[in-house]
């Protein structure tokens, strides 16, 4: 068989456009070569429906093992008691638990996507919305910070069947004892999202969710370093307080009515080449290098808001305790939007967001997200991070101007030079 060589190109574009460019999108990250490895393997010629020594098809003895590895290895990196390898996606695993744990119509509590929440939070444009009934509470104002204060009146009133805690653009650590208080005060779930500050969370640098929230969902990409796809993990609450039941009326311990709800609820055969990634990826996280990584992923936050800060940038929160910063960029006359696509031509990548309290539409935006992952995995350390605003912002002063735009790029271009993206790639 031919090789797809316009396929191939492309690729061959993308690495080129990964090695040349800054990437700051907060969701983005670098995996290593064995990692994409794996997610390229054998192992994606195998169907497995079911779970370990426990499939509807034969031929399984082998992925059983690479599944069980997988699982085995994330609840050290967690120390969690039990774990589901097999979501496809963070989108899946939250899915899967309000199957578990929820009747269509029940009420939910979340973060308001306008607020830095996520679309499976409740939102009206997606499932999560569309078959419950959500509330959502929203940051202050003044700070930028969760109003834990209408957290708690909304949940006290609305009495949710869950709240979940977690965003995907807030910058700042999260009170999952305080949710935790309010939750048993009226009978409710806690699910944790840490589908971004996962890493750091594994790595000790930030509150540790499992501590407090009954269930915990994350993405595997982003801070973890891995394939794309989704976790879901426990460490307490097995007894079902809530006496939740399968589709057969019977009450089960949470373990396995999550089990169910991921397979057969929402999906069917798992994605064995890219649980295989996930194994090694959990292996990388157990290595000492990985803490030390999660270190410099906040230090080189910290201290690029810092220098966004000293630049008059209006950072919500004023600051950042995890691997991300929000930006609202109104005092500097420009769209989330047209920033986004101005830094695009230089080669620097991170996305456009709405902000608090914005009077822009989604499309549009008032603001930017930037992260640090991506050029932490490359190499870059504090002292470069002032570059990195330098040329940020001689783009974004200068947006209408080609020529030092395509100059910018040039320098982009030579600077990650100095931070080698998969040499053996050639």
């Amino acid at each position: 068989m031919a090789q797809d060589n316009l396929v191939f190109d492309l690729l061959k574009k993308e690495l080129t456009r990964q090695r040349e460019g800054i990437e700051l999108i907060a969701s983005e990250n670098f995996t290593s070569l064995q990692v994409m490895q794996a997610s390229g393997s054998v192992a994606t010629n195998k169907y497995a429906e079911g779970y370990p020594g426990k499939r509807y098809y034969g031929g399984c003895e082998v992925v059983d093992e690479i599944e069980s590895l997988a699982i085995d290895r994330l609840k050290k990196v967690f120390n969690a008691s039990w774990a589901n390898v097999q979501p496809h996606s963070g989108a899946q695993a939250n899915a899967a638990v309000f199957l578990a744990c929820l009747k269509p119509g029940d009420k939910i509590l979340g973060l308001d996507l306008s607020m830095g929440g996520h679309l499976t939070h409740g939102s009206p444009a997606n499932f999560s919305g569309k078959t419950y009934q959500a509330f959502f509470y929203g940051v202050e104002k003044e700070t930028g910070l969760v109003n834990y204060e209408q957290l708690e009146a909304t949940a006290r009133a609305e009495k949710p069947k869950m709240i979940i805690c977690g965003a995907s653009a807030y910058s700042r650590d999260w009170d999952y004892a305080r949710i935790r208080a309010v939750a048993d005060e009226i009978g409710a779930l806690v699910l944790a999202d840490i589908a971004h500050p996962a890493g750091l969370i594994a790595a000790g640098v930030l509150n540790d969710p499992l501590n407090y929230c009954h269930i915990v969902t994350s993405t595997t990409h982003k801070t973890l370093r891995g394939p794309r796809g989704g976790i879901i993990m426990m460490r307490n609450d097995f007894e079902n307080p809530f006496g939740l039941k399968d589709p057969k009326g019977n009450i089960r311990s949470m373990s396995a009515l999550l089990d169910l709800a991921v397979f057969p609820g929402i999906q069917g055969g798992p994605l064995e080449h890219i649980i295989a990634a996930k194994a090694v990826a959990f292996g990388e996280i157990l290595d000492p290098a990985f803490k030390l990584y999660q270190q410099d992923v906040q230090k080189n936050a910290q201290t690029m808001a810092a220098a966004l800060v000293e630049k008059g940038y209006q950072l919500i929160s004023g600051g950042t305790e995890n691997h991300l910063m929000l930006i609202d960029l109104r005092n500097k006359n420009l769209t989330g939007k047209k920033a986004q696509e101005t830094l695009d031509r230089a080669h620097i990548t991170l996305n456009k967001n709405s902000v608090p309290f914005d009077d822009k539409s989604p499309f549009v935006t008032s603001g930017i997200r930037i992260g640090v992952p991506a050029i932490t995995t490359r190499g870059l350390k504090t002292d470069h991070m002032q570059i990195v605003v330098d040329m940020i912002d001689k783009v974004l002063m200068n947006a209408d101007d080609e020529q030092l735009i395509a100059n910018v790029k040039q320098d982009v271009k030579a600077f990650m030079l100095q931070f080698p993206l998969y040499p053996e790639l050639g």
